[in-house]
């Protein structure tokens, strides 16, 4: 089996009816989907195929439903080859707990259980309609930094994912991201808009939360990942010791995932995403058109990334 890069999505990639067809054919999808029900006494096959979106869509419903979702593609692709030659790995914010489960860092129920409390504590850190996220596209790094001090007057605006280069997303109170929306248009933005999410994620107005979610990441037995993690806040991997901390600082840090890709790259010319949709797919194409990334979706794409991993590099 060819050696690859294992990347796992963070919230946006869920939708109602995701691995329908897959789970059709292959009994792991749904046996892994209800382990985690069970974790969390809550039906998250019947949430991910029946919805309502609005509540697919709270984000501590998405956390866990995702996580599910990207370990069941990852079990469902070690049953078909017996073994992974996974070399890196790297998560999109919720996609790094992902990957520390399919590193054999945490166990699955407890990783589920831990990210339906992180969006709980997300959730609560900032009144509803007091914060938010804007994606802005066109911009670079430093006039994106140029952007939140003009509109600090207004409210605080920090970046909060550095998606690709061009794109990136920034987070805070709501009238900052309001008057940050028109201004971003003014510097030369080819678009700025609001994102439908519930809080200003990756931004420090995250700290609350992560003040609440530091016993619970403590209270986990970390075991060293059997191949390099490369975690959000610093684009590197970590030992067991060091695991909680970065998750913690995780949640109101910037997700570099422009640097994530690089750091990953020099491993393998192959990545498979594990996730119900191609969202990395997409920004990784941004960051180096050179790496051939994989999705895993449905039975199609499925099947071509298994036939991807079977041929000699």
């Amino acid at each position: 089996m060819t050696d690859f890069i294992a990347f796992f999505p963070g919230q946006g990639a869920q939708h109602v009816g995701m691995l329908a067809e897959l789970a059709e054919q292959h009994a792991v999808i749904k046996e892994t989907f209800d382990e985690a029900s069970q974790a969390i006494d809550l039906d998250l096959w019947a949430l991910a195929q029946a919805g309502p979106a609005e509540t697919l869509n709270l984000t501590y419903n998405t956390q866990p439903a995702l996580l599910t979702a990207s370990i069941a593609l990852w079990r469902l692709l070690q049953q078909q080859t017996g073994e992974l030659n996974v070399v890196a790995a790297a998560g999109h914010s919720l996609g790094e707990y992902s990957a520390l489960v399919a590193a054999g860092a945490v166990d699955f129920a407890t990783a589920v259980r831990l990210v339906k409390r992180r969006g709980e504590l997300m959730d609560a850190a900032v009144p509803a309609g007091e914060g938010g996220m804007a994606a802005v596209l066109g911009l670079s790094e430093e006039q994106i930094d140029t952007l939140c001090q003009q509109v600090r007057e207004q409210g605080l605006v920090e970046p909060a994912n550095f998606n690709a280069p061009g794109q990136i997303v920034i987070a805070g109170e709501s009238a900052g991201i309001a008057a940050a929306v028109t201004a971003a248009k003014e510097l030369g933005a080819k678009r700025a808009l609001p994102l439908s999410v519930s809080g200003p994620f990756h931004s420090s107005l995250m700290k609350a939360a992560a003040g609440e979610f530091e016993a619970e990441l403590n209270a986990v037995e970390w075991r060293a990942p059997k191949f390099d993690v490369y975690h959000n806040v610093d684009n590197a991997p970590a030992p067991a010791n060091e695991i909680a901390a970065k998750l913690l600082a995780q949640l109101y840090s910037p997700v570099n995932w422009t640097g994530a890709v690089q750091a990953c790259r020099s491993s393998a010319e192959l990545a498979i995403e594990f996730g119900p949709g191609k969202v990395l797919a997409g920004l990784n194409k941004r960051i180096d058109k050179s790496l051939i990334t994989k999705n895993t979706a449905d039975e199609a794409l499925f099947a071509g990334a298994l036939e991807a991993l079977k041929e000699t590099v």
